[in-house]
């Protein structure tokens, strides 16, 4: 063999790669990181309204552990986990008619932190105004609690989604709060085992329809999914859309567009092919950076929005082996794959993965924006700037003619 030859049977080794690294400005969530802080900048949903009861229950977003309760009024809290006095867990706290008392010492916190009662203290705690249990914003929507963890200074609007507005007498909101692409996570600890960016950039990828969930692992959605589309992504106020248009045997064009909606939602049309707008919102969730939780909202006239999608020969992802899930793999599988956090540097982005590097960069420029003191992209502080329109869907047209 040649020097030549031997040079390039040599090339492409493993041995002496450059270990792999994460990129920590798309990664990390913790609070004082800048991800971390403008993700703070929005409202995230955290639990659905029914799940939220006078038991209290542990909370973790973004890298925090929190509590999270109703007290018999109805009104919803989120604090802190440890109490301010003496630093147990609220977990064990009581919930009453207007807040939660920890139970070492009996202190009472309302829903927005303020201490009401310290039993053991003279006069019920004389210098209890001062004393305020760390909390967090709270309002409910769509059946859903949301929460802003960022500067109260900059709290903005709770943002309404156009496609979940304005419902007829026969619709109503179905939420889920457990699921994602058929992996079903416990109830009681509903993480998806994985970053976040993971499962959003999956929204902007039209090919992986194509290839995952058509040509590879048979079909999970749709037949029409198997022809290759032709694509086209734009950045719009508020994130980034893809058309995916295939031409389909009946001479009808399909324009599959998804929309990816910054800082972490997506607002996809259903899978079946039904015409017409998306009518669900998903919000990717970080709970730290190797776990998340995916939480949406759909407008429907009946319940069963969110059954889970057939994988392999009729089969529900919950009921495949192991082995079955390594031969037809689905989201989960192709996401978990890529690991706990997603090595940026092992990555080659290509011409298909345009709608993802257009992600990323718009995902750091509003980091930036962030970082110089301004406010980032889908931010309202008026409710009549607050509604977000919904482009994404299913659309058909007469003709497939170019």
């Amino acid at each position: 063999m040649s020097n030549e030859a031997l040079g390039r049977s040599m090339s492409g080794g493993a041995y002496g790669r450059p270990p792999a690294q994460y990129d920590p400005l798309l990664i990390d969530v913790a609070q004082g990181t800048p991800t971390g802080e403008y993700l703070r900048r929005y409202w995230h949903p955290i639990a659905g309204s029914n799940e939220v009861t006078t038991n209290p229950q542990k909370v973790r977003v973004l890298g925090e552990d929190l509590i999270l309760f109703r007290d018999k009024g109805g009104r919803v809290g989120l604090l802190y986990e440890r109490c301010m006095h003496r630093g147990t867990s609220l977990y064990y706290g009581r919930v009453e008619d207007c807040g939660i008392r920890c139970c070492y010492h009996g202190w009472l916190f309302d829903t927005a932190g303020n201490c009401l009662e310290q039993p053991c203290e003279p006069e019920n705690g004389r210098n209890r105004e001062v004393a305020r249990q760390p909390w967090y914003p709270l309002e409910e929507r769509y059946g859903l609690v949301f929460a802003y963890m960022g500067p109260l200074d900059r709290k903005p609007v709770l943002p309404r989604y156009d496609n979940l507005e304005d419902l007829a007498s026969d619709e109503f909101i179905e939420t889920e709060t457990t699921g994602f692409g058929g992996y079903v996570a416990p109830v009681a600890e509903p993480a998806v085992p994985y970053h976040w960016l993971q499962a959003w950039e999956n929204v902007i990828d039209p090919f992986h329809v194509q290839v995952l969930h058509t040509a590879f692992s048979g079909t999970q959605f749709k037949a029409e999914f198997l022809q290759m589309p032709k694509v086209e992504w734009t950045a719009i106020d508020g994130g980034v859309i893809y058309n995916a248009y295939r031409s389909l045997p009946d001479g009808r064009l399909l324009d599959r567009c998804n929309y990816a909606i910054l800082p972490n939602i997506a607002a996809t049309p259903k899978t079946d092919l039904t015409p017409g707008r998306s009518q669900v919102i998903t919000w990717h969730v970080p709970i730290d950076d190797k776990t998340m939780r995916v939480i949406s909202a759909a407008r429907v006239r009946q319940k069963g929005y969110f059954t889970e999608y057939t994988q392999h020969n009729g089969k529900l992802w919950t009921e495949l082996t192991e082995e079955e899930r390594q031969r037809y793999p689905g989201d989960f599988e192709a996401q978990f794959g890529q690991g706990r956090i997603n090595l940026h540097s092992d990555e080659h982005l290509v011409n298909s993965d345009r709608g993802i590097a257009l992600l990323r960069r718009m995902m750091k420029q509003q980091i930036k924006i962030v970082r110089e003191g301004g406010d980032p992209v889908n931010v309202a502080f008026a409710e009549k700037d607050a509604t977000i329109k919904i482009v994404s869907g299913n659309f058909f047209s007469a003709s497939a003619a170019e």
